[in-house]
């Protein structure tokens, strides 16, 4: 601090930044008059000060400092005696221009000729002349000159006003190519100019008497925003809540996945108690194959004592819906033991290993449980043949570790592996060999006597006329497996229960049977008189031919109904399964199948002929080719069968056909000759047709022999 006493009261204490701007503003104003004077004289005009000097503080007027009441002589003086005065230099020169001190150069003649424009010779510089010191007299007594302070000097750092208008400058050229993530980050401690509702307000020329509402509305929106942004913030912390909680479940189920882990969670055995070989019927061959290994399962001491060693594995081989898994739960049932399921696919992965990893599981776990069972559904699926694929190299190792689980060096005592496939075909040659399925059971689809087991077995299910018999339905079923029976009942139950009858009877039943193999009624479909009448003469054409040929398999019904691609059918039905069939059997097929195309010719002449042969021809001429090609049933090809037509020669291949069209031309000529013998018969079984739609055979035979059915 810096304290002045004068004569003026009260005295006055202030920092001495403060009284000297306030004695720099005097100076000024002061030295404004003699610099007029001197320009006037043609004195060097002087250099008005550089504002960059000047200081930041604010500035005090002589009325505050309390030296206002001084006069111009004593205030003159006072400036003299604090400030340094400016003194031309030539005063201050020593006798002869003789100066001891030497005047720096920067990049030409001198610092003030760069700033300033004057010369190095002339030095016309401005100095400030300190008040005399002790120093000073000394310097003054040893001849040497006072100390010169110069007016400008080297400066390092800008003022503030300037360093911030650099920045701002640099700023908005960085604008056009700084990122907008970026531009708070670069912006974020520039000074904000903060305005109030009041100088907003009247920035925005809003009228006094809406500045209340104006106000109002802005407080109501912050009100709002502050609202609006606690719920944005409870929304963001419930939705982190959420994917956190997600993530932890997704990281449990991953530990629980075999990438993760590497193995599976134990395996648990299947208890089947309620099933057993009274409810597998119709293949009684492959029950009494597998009754001995439910022996060796219920006593394998049995067994073991005469030193003989049962199957390690039993294969099921069959077509789809033969009862192979049945077998499987009814071997397991028998003998009480725990069955473990497992279907091929679930051990094909994504990840490396992890098929592998299930079959040891698996066999870990029935080893510790033994004796037991082990059903493995869809055997190719797993068990394949091993071949080379660049795009698959691991394929290999899932039926790598069954071969080893199965007949390894590790022992599996107790463990029967049972196996079912639908294309034995496709298996591993190692699969199959002795040590591993030893055992090869073939699970057919069932014959006469068993579908009539099976569909009786199904009949016991639902409420059944008593009257029904089972094996005229099993006759009407050739190569109905048992899941195919087991639709059947089930579709013929539905029937009866929309038709709102109390029970089922042969009548549901024979509708199911049609619906499965050729379709649904189509009750919709609107055919006029004339294609009625031409199915009507087809269908009876083929009834009739098949009445009254030796060999032809007896009719079970006709009908003129459509049903899937077709307008009507005649179904026929076997005495009994045929195992293999005679020529004169062949033949009468054939001209069954001929009689529909020659019933249109005969009554509506041959340009009047329809398209609706086409799938007859196609099975006459099936029959042909076969009894050509590999029965033997040519006399000028021999017994020789061609299997291959494509490998025969040109000349083969032209007997074969020739035969063929023989065959054929022979079989519609005989059916032609039976029809017009019977035209009488073909005529009113025709006109029955048109009346009831469907004729099964007792009605059928009751039209034949001249005689009036009942009305239905």
């Amino acid at each position: 601090m810096f304290s002045l006493s004068t004569t003026v009261q009260p005295q006055v204490t202030v920092p001495l930044s403060h009284l000297i701007n306030a004695l720099h503003s005097m100076k000024s104003s002061l030295g404004s008059s003699s610099s007029s004077a001197h320009r006037k004289s043609g004195k060097h005009q002087e250099h008005a000060p550089d504002p960059e000097l000047h200081c930041t503080e604010p500035l005090w007027s002589l009325r505050e400092l309390g030296l206002s009441d001084l006069g111009a002589q004593h205030l003159d003086e006072l400036v003299s005696r604090v400030l340094p005065c400016r003194s031309p230099p030539e005063t201050l020169l020593p006798p002869g221009g003789q100066t001891a001190w030497r005047t720096s150069h920067l990049s030409t003649h001198s610092f003030y000729y760069n700033k300033n424009g004057f010369s190095c010779g002339a030095l016309p510089m401005s100095y400030f002349k300190r008040q005399p010191s002790p120093l000073q007299s000394v310097c003054t007594e040893l001849q040497h000159w006072p100390v010169w302070v110069p007016n400008r000097g080297f400066k390092t750092l800008k003022s503030k006003t300037r360093r911030l208008q650099s920045v701002a400058d640099r700023s908005l050229d960085s604008e056009a190519f700084t990122p907008s993530f970026m531009k708070g980050l670069l912006t974020r401690d520039k000074g904000l100019e903060v305005e109030n509702l009041d100088s907003l307000a009247k920035d925005k020329s809003v009228p006094e008497g809406q500045q209340d509402s104006f106000k109002r509305g802005f407080a109501e929106g912050f009100l709002k925003a502050q609202a609006l942004t606690r719920r944005t913030q409870d929304s963001l912390r419930r939705t982190r809540l959420i994917l956190l909680v997600l993530l932890l479940v997704g990281l449990y189920g991953l530990s629980k996945t075999p990438f993760i882990s590497g193995l599976d969670s134990a395996v648990d055995p299947v208890q089947v108690k309620n099933v057993t070989f009274e409810h597998v019927k119709g293949v009684e061959e492959a029950k009494n194959e597998l009754q001995e290994v439910v022996e060796f399962l219920k006593n394998p001491e049995k067994f073991t004592i005469l030193g003989g060693k049962l199957p390690k594995g039993v294969l099921l081989i069959g077509p789809p819906g033969t009862g192979k898994t049945l077998l499987a739960r009814a071997v397991a049932g028998e003998a009480d033991v725990p069955f473990y399921y497992a279907s091929g696919s679930e051990f094909d992965e994504m990840f490396v290993g992890v098929g592998a990893s299930r079959i040891r599981n698996l066999f870990r776990e029935a080893k510790s449980n033994a004796p037991c069972v082990i059903f493995i559904d869809e055997l190719d699926s797993v068990g394949g043949k091993r071949i080379e694929s660049p795009m698959h190299p691991y394929s290999r190792q899932t039926i790598n570790q069954l071969l080893a689980e199965m007949d390894g060096f590790k022992p599996n005592e107790g463990v029967i592996i049972i196996g079912a496939t639908n294309f034995p075909e496709a298996l591993d040659n190692a699969l199959i060999r002795p040590g591993r399925f030893d055992m090869q059971v073939t699970v057919p689809k069932p014959d006469v006597k068993g579908r009539t087991e099976i569909i009786n077995w199904y009949l016991r299910k639902i409420k059944v006329d008593p009257a029904i018999e089972a094996n005229i339905i099993a006759r009407g079923t050739v190569g109905f497996s048992g899941a195919d029976l087991e639709n059947l009942v089930n579709q013929a139950a539905l029937k009866a229960a929309v038709d709102g009858k109390d029970m089922v009877t042969l009548k549901e039943l024979e509708f199911a049977k049609d619906k499965i193999l050729m379709g649904p009624e189509r009750k919709s479909a609107e055919i006029d008189d004339k294609n009625k009448l031409i199915t009507a003469y087809h269908e009876s054409g083929h009834a009739i031919v098949a009445y009254y040929t030796k060999d032809a398999m007896p009719i079970n019904k006709a009908t003129i109904m459509p049903r899937g691609h077709s307008l009507g059918h005649v179904s026929m039905l076997p005495e009994s399964d045929r195992w293999s069939e005679t020529r004169s059997q062949l033949l009468a097929q054939m001209d069954v199948s001929m009689g529909g195309r020659v019933a249109e010719e005969i009554m509506f002449g041959h340009e009047f002929i329809t398209t609706g042969a086409s799938s007859d021809f196609d099975g006459a001429t099936k029959i042909a080719k076969l009894m050509v090609t590999r029965y033997g049933m040519c006399d000028k090809l021999g017994v020789m069968t061609y299997t291959d037509m494509t490998a025969q020669s040109p000349e083969a291949q032209a007997a074969v056909e020739r035969e063929v069209r023989l065959l054929l031309k022979e079989s519609y000529e005989r059916a032609k000759a039976l029809l017009k013998s019977h035209s009488k018969e073909h005529k009113s079984l025709a006109d029955a047709l048109l009346t009831y739609e469907t004729l099964d055979a007792k009605e059928i035979r009751l039209v034949l022999e001249g005689k009036a059915l009942e009305a239905k």
